[in-house]
């Protein structure tokens, strides 16, 4: 299947703009192409206690995950300030990385704004237990 690489940042962008970021004020959005062509979103979700807020990336793979997609060949991220245009790649965060490696191989594309990359330059060691599936 051809990636659509722009759609898919255009994607992320257009869910950038549902970010709810009251205390950061920073917006993300992301895209997630599954496998058999269906495009997941979503957008940063803050709380006043930041260990509760959900990343746009793992907001994405959830609402994946509930549709029944576990496989994914791209995934963009974009982000900037609210109220800006991002101009700068915005990399998904270390607990992100590591969701998305459990649903993804290494060679995911990763589309960022201004930069393109893979999973496994992101998260070159990985933990993975051994005896078990990456992704079912």
């Amino acid at each position: 299947m051809m990636i659509d690489k722009h759609a898919l940042l255009d994607a992320a962008l257009t869910a950038r703009q549902n970010a709810y970021a009251p205390y950061s004020r920073f917006a993300v959005g992301a895209a997630l192409l599954s496998e058999d062509g269906r495009v997941f979103t979503g957008c940063n979700v803050e709380n006043r206690s930041y260990s509760l807020t959900c990343c746009a990336e793992r907001g994405a793979v959830m609402q994946a995950v509930a549709a029944g997609c576990r496989r994914f060949t791209a995934v963009a991220v974009v982000g900037a300030p609210q109220g800006e245009i991002p101009t700068a790649p915005c990399y998904p965060c270390g607990a992100c990385r590591e969701v998305l490696v459990e649903f993804c191989t290494p060679d995911t594309a990763v589309y960022l704004t201004g930069e393109d990359t893979t999973l496994g330059e992101l998260l070159p060691k990985t933990f993975i237990l051994e005896g078990t599936p990456v992704c079912e």
